[in-house]
């Protein structure tokens, strides 16, 4: 294993931000880490980092303590918040970074695989936030890594500048590199992780595939445009309206779709699709969904998920 967390738990004085958590992540593995704010991603990344020490449990970064450096000679990381020097070149930039490493790629090819030979000679203070963000990205690929670790990587970008990123993430996993990436872009994790793990309440609430993370909340998504109200109907997880059309929850949508015929519901436009992660994932955290999504919430039983309203 490339990083583990074995029954780790970690404290900020009365607050267990960690609560005995296990994980696992091997080579070539692409990870997506999924939870709301103050879940524990971030202190789960810097504990595998070596950034913060562990309360009670252990943890191991390509076979060895990960606060000694030479534990972290093939590892790539991109925090939340990074400084960048204001006088100083981008690249110049990166060769600081790669003179840390003793097997870096060329600064050309950092550059190039993330969009960035255009900036080689601008200075940092003067880059956008975007395009620092992208630049503090790059360097977590730069000292030629086996391992990265990404925290929130596109926070702030636009949608150019996100799919630009994903493509040298792609490149990088396609070349035998793993993963980690934290996101509340659940299209990024979807467009980008094979596996994926929720964190609630400093628990591991899930790690499986995206197509399993969906199947937890084992319900379809139905929509329809309908101009009356719908009745009260059996089975139905969650409502949503907007103007005439309906998105609906349920654990069995050819049931709901017979009810609603019996009923003599006129509707049109009928869609059945499964769960998005993002239905997945808010219905695992229990976050409050945005006015325009159904609310579920997931309760955990001694040996069963239980979907309720």
């Amino acid at each position: 294993m490339l990083a583990r967390a074995i029954e780790v738990s970690r404290r900020y004085g009365e607050t267990l931000a960690l609560d005995n958590v296990s994980l696992d992540i091997a080579a070539g593995e692409l990870v997506g880490l999924l939870g709301p704010n103050g879940a524990g991603k971030s202190t789960l990344l810097a504990l595998l980092t070596g950034i913060r020490s562990v309360t009670s449990g252990r943890v191991e970064l390509l076979g060895g303590d990960p606060r000694r450096p030479a534990s972290r000679r093939h590892l790539g990381v991109t925090p939340q918040e990074t400084g960048l020097p204001d006088s100083l070149r981008v690249g110049e930039v990166v060769d600081f970074v790669r003179r840390h490493y003793p097997d870096p790629l060329p600064r050309d090819e950092v550059l190039a695989r993330f969009g960035l030979t255009h900036l080689v000679r601008r200075q940092t203070g003067g880059l956008s936030g975007g395009e620092k963000r992208r630049v503090a990205v790059a360097l977590a690929f730069a000292g030629r890594p086996r391992i990265v670790f990404l925290d929130e990587p596109t926070t702030g970008l636009d949608v150019e500048a996100r799919r630009s990123l994903w493509e040298g993430i792609r490149q990088f996993h396609a070349e035998g590199g793993a993963v980690v990436l934290t996101s509340h872009y659940l299209e990024e994790v979807e467009a980008l992780a094979r596996r994926v793990v929720v964190i609630g309440g400093g628990r591991v609430l899930a790690d499986d595939t995206v197509a399993a993370v969906r199947g937890l909340v084992a319900v379809r998504r139905v929509s329809l445009s309908s101009p009356v109200p719908l009745p009260v109907l059996p089975g139905l997880s969650a409502t949503d309206r907007e103007g005439d059309r309906w998105h609906l929850l349920t654990p069995d949508s050819d049931r709901l779709v017979r009810d609603l015929v019996a009923a003599e519901v006129p509707f049109t436009d009928l869609e059945v699709r499964p769960t998005s992660l993002e239905e997945a994932f808010l219905t695992l955290t229990g976050e409050k969904p945005p006015s325009n999504h159904p609310a579920t919430t997931l309760e955990r039983t001694e040996n069963s998920w239980l979907l309720s309203s």
